[in-house]
């Protein structure tokens, strides 16, 4: 019976197989142990964990954009204040990068999501309790602050979880989530905001657009919840030296997957990566095994090398070719982010005023375009923003039509990224990106000249989607502009530029509708184009491999 349960089982049982057929007494590095861990019970929790924790990432730049319309009288908001709370989340993960890269390769992995998604979902629960301006602003900014490291470190923890041949497939699986994570906000928003769910407990004012914020923290608390009780990343235990740790992690792991004892998992010792390090003190004093003096010199000299090496793999950046290739991928992602994560952000808003705008015009006989609505929506806020003791109940109905459209949007950028793979083997990855953006730069200037909302709902649909499937064909470049000691810098440091776009954009966009009605479209056209013109000048093929 046990031999025909053996040769019905799948690559699970093959892969511990082949490991098992070797010297279970020989050292094993971290890919062959991991490799006798399977495939099962254990990486289906882990990818139930990383499901919310992405969704939770896409919801917290993102909701605040659905709640303006229908906040803006409660907490009295002009034009600028919903800049900020738009671009309020991008401060803080500017602000925190470089902190969570250390703390996520000192810390380790497992603690930052943990830890750092409960902390993001006490931050959603207090701006959802906001009852002012000030207040909101405040918790968003912690909010960017925190979700910033599990961000950063979510692909991390579940690549270093994942065989090599499963990781694909689950990286595959996160960019399916992050797309429909932007369709299930205007699914969520459309669900909750239109219903009559005011009520007031002992002077606290709850409304339905914080009934919503609070729902959009349940990813977090329920991923890091879940993730408490998983092991911490055994790659990054044997880089520090702690390999019975990573054993146990690598135990657990094989015990969820085949349900047996986690005595019998094949893997005896690992490889020694690092000196082992063993707590010998409650004060956390540290020695190295096989050595029964450390001397200070030694040490001192070790870590100066470390950072003469650390900087000997980071000097090219400062050197042509280099430096010139890379100011042009940090100043395409500015430009890229600052179009796309403006328009993108505002969309609810706009669809919201032009709504209102058709409900209250419906039997003029004047022709709509966008500048009349943008006049409505400006004298309208700052009507509400003046009238500080008027109901605001009457403000807040929001037409159904805002969150069908958005939710039109987010379903052709999904289909739009199902075209893109074949696009790019016909035309080349440049070429997808060049014409992507001097089309979207020429789509964000045709918005000034729309006369419907219908017309309005085609073209930034179209926007949407060609400039998010740019901003993926860039960093998909980098992989072949810049060699690979090199990589994981520049698109971290190309990331917290794009970040520094998205605040400007959000930022500038209500200055300029103040101002008047094509200076902001000619903003988001402009640096869309001045993209592609950057994007035309970089080499043709890739230089590294």
């Amino acid at each position: 019976m046990e031999i025909l349960n053996e040769n019905s089982t799948s690559d699970n049982t093959k892969d511990m197989k082949s490991v098992a057929d070797k010297d279970d007494n020989e050292p094993a590095d971290f890919e062959k142990a991991l490799q006798a861990t399977g495939f099962g019970c254990f990486n289906l929790l882990l990818i139930l964990a990383a499901i919310p924790a992405k969704l939770s990432i896409v919801f917290s730049t993102t909701t605040m954009a659905y709640i303006l319309p229908i906040a803006e009288c409660d907490l009295k908001l002009t034009l600028f204040n919903k800049g900020v709370l738009n671009a309020v989340t991008f401060a803080g993960m500017i602000s925190s990068a470089i902190v969570w890269g250390y703390l996520a390769d000192t810390r380790g992995r497992q603690k930052i999501l943990a830890f750092g998604l409960l902390a993001d979902a006490v931050c959603v629960l207090c701006s959802s309790m906001s009852q002012n301006f000030g207040m909101l602003v405040t918790f968003k900014f912690l909010g960017g602050l925190i979700v910033n490291g599990p961000s950063a470190v979510l692909v991390t923890y579940l690549t270093e979880l994942h065989a090599a041949h499963h990781r694909p497939r689950v990286l595959l699986l996160l960019g399916i989530v992050t797309s429909f994570g932007t369709l299930m906000l205007p699914l969520i928003a459309w669900l909750i905001l239109p219903r009559d769910w005011e009520f007031v407990i002992k002077d606290f004012n709850v409304h339905t657009w914080q009934i919503f914020l609070f729902i959009c923290g349940l990813p977090s608390f329920i991923s890091g919840v879940i993730l408490l009780f998983l092991p911490e990343s055994p790659k990054f235990l044997m880089s520090q030296g702690h390999n019975a740790e990573a054993m146990k992690s690598f135990q657990i792991m094989y015990a969820l997957n085949t349900r047996k004892a986690k005595n019998t998992f094949p893997i005896k010792t690992l490889i020694e990566e690092v000196p082992t390090r063993d707590v010998v003190t409650n004060e956390a004093v540290f020695t190295i095994e096989k050595s029964s003096d450390v001397n200070p010199k030694r040490i001192h000299r070790s870590m100066s090398q470390s950072l003469r090496d650390g900087w000997e793999q980071t000097k090219p950046m400062f050197r042509k070719p280099l430096l010139t290739r890379s100011l042009h991928v940090y100043l395409m992602q500015i430009s890229i982010l600052m179009g796309y994560n403006t328009i993108r952000l505002w969309l609810p808003q706009l669809f919201a005023s032009i709504s209102e705008y058709e409900q209250e015009h419906a039997n003029s006989k004047e022709s709509s375009n966008l500048c009349s609505i943008l006049d409505y929506s400006v004298n309208k806020t700052a009507t509400i923003v003046t009238s500080y003791e008027k109901d605001c109940t009457e403000h807040q109905n929001v037409s159904v039509d805002m969150y069908m459209n958005n939710m039109i949007v987010s379903i052709s950028g999904i289909v739009g990224y199902c075209f893109a793979g074949m696009i790019v083997r016909a035309g080349g990855t440049k070429r997808l990106l060049t014409f992507g953006l001097l089309i979207s730069g020429a789509l964000g200037l045709s918005l000034y000249w729309s006369s419907s909302g219908l017309t309005i709902l085609i073209i930034s649909s179209l926007f949407i989607t060609l400039c998010g499937i740019s901003t993926s064909s860039l960093l998909g470049m980098v992989v072949g502009l810049f060699p690979t000691t090199l990589r994981t810098m520049i698109v971290a440091l190309s990331m917290m530029f794009g970040r520094l776009g998205a605040l400007s954009g959000n930022l500038m966009f209500p200055v300029l509708v103040e101002i008047g009605c094509i200076p902001p479209f000619a903003m988001v056209g402009s640096v869309l184009i001045f993209a592609a013109a950057l994007s035309f000048m970089l080499p043709k093929k890739s230089t590294f491999t």
